[in-house]
């Protein structure tokens, strides 16, 4: 059973024991009514029933970072060197672009469509964690442009329900900053500090409240930041790498969240064996559904 909030806080539960080495990316997917995230470093793509709690693997061939479902079927995938359009079923590839392909040292990471459908994906330098790369944006023409530069490492990309604000972490810098959004970014400012948090801002997801809901990195919680810039919520993990968080389910009432074993020594995973499986909770608050890529 999924744990209901009473009060502020309460601790998500396991609900499928998928073992993933970084699990990442989650989203709800209201056309089939799945759970879809990615295991990065697995090299995996899954989704879940919450209905049959059934999941099914998708074996990839490279690292897939982050993903949407397309409008007119498919998907379109950031893979760790480039954006594609995929097919599952027969497997077919299209290649919108590389990624930063001057740079050996980085990677897309974190990304989700905006209000319009359009698809943001921002990378990370995981060799010497040079702020040195970007955040993407690709419209239904699969047109690219550049939203930033000097990113260490991308995260908590989410949208307003109105689609007028984007939020954004770089990670290191410890902070999830909101921006105006439009055709480009602009009124850059802080919408909250983690400095004295347990743990590092990672993925996010908006609430219809206009909460944002935030994986706390090694920091065994996920929590919510609200307009004002203030945690009102509390989510406790019963493991140490919470990485994304999404809302799902017919009323978008439950928060799903991928977790990651990287990094992790024998004695953490022994002490937490559930690390890296599919964490759900009932936190009292709806979310927005995401919108399919625009193509």
């Amino acid at each position: 059973m999924i744990p209901t909030r009473e009060g502020k806080l309460t601790c998500a539960e396991l609900i499928f024991d998928c073992k993933n080495k970084h699990g990442e990316g989650i989203f709800w997917n209201a056309i089939d009514g799945l759970v879809w995230w990615t295991d990065i470093e697995g090299r995996t793509l899954w989704s879940f029933d919450p209905v049959t709690s059934r999941g099914q693997p998708y074996p990839m061939e490279d690292r897939v970072c982050c993903f949407a479902p397309r409008a007119s079927g498919g998907l379109i995938v950031a893979f760790a060197d480039r954006i594609s359009l995929l097919d599952l079923d027969n497997g077919t590839e299209e290649k919108i672009c590389d990624f930063e392909p001057d740079n050996l040292e980085t990677r897309t990471n974190d990304g989700r469509t905006d209000r319009l459908g359009r698809f943001v994906v921002g990378g990370m330098n995981e060799v010497s964690g040079a702020a040195n790369s970007s955040v993407i944006r690709i419209d239904g023409d699969l047109k690219v442009e550049t939203l930033l530069e000097g990113v260490a490492c991308a995260n908590s990309i989410c949208f307003t329900a109105d689609g007028k604000t984007m939020y954004f972490a770089d990670t290191p810098e410890r902070e999830i900053l909101a921006f105006d959004y439009d055709s480009k970014l602009s009124g850059r400012r802080v919408l909250t500090s983690f400095e004295g948090e347990p743990g590092l801002p990672d993925g996010s997801s908006v609430d219809a409240e206009g909460g944002v809901w935030n994986a706390e990195w090694e920091g065994r919680r996920v929590v919510r930041v609200n307009p004002e810039g203030h945690i009102d919520t509390v989510i406790d993990m019963p493991v140490w790498k919470p990485t994304c968080c999404a809302f799902g389910g017919p009323n978008l009432d439950t928060l799903f969240i991928t977790t990651s074993c990287l990094m992790s020594n024998e004695a953490t995973l022994k002490r937490e064996p559930n690390s890296g499986g599919l964490f759900a909770v009932k936190p009292g608050f709806n979310g927005l559904q995401d919108i399919p890529f625009c193509s």
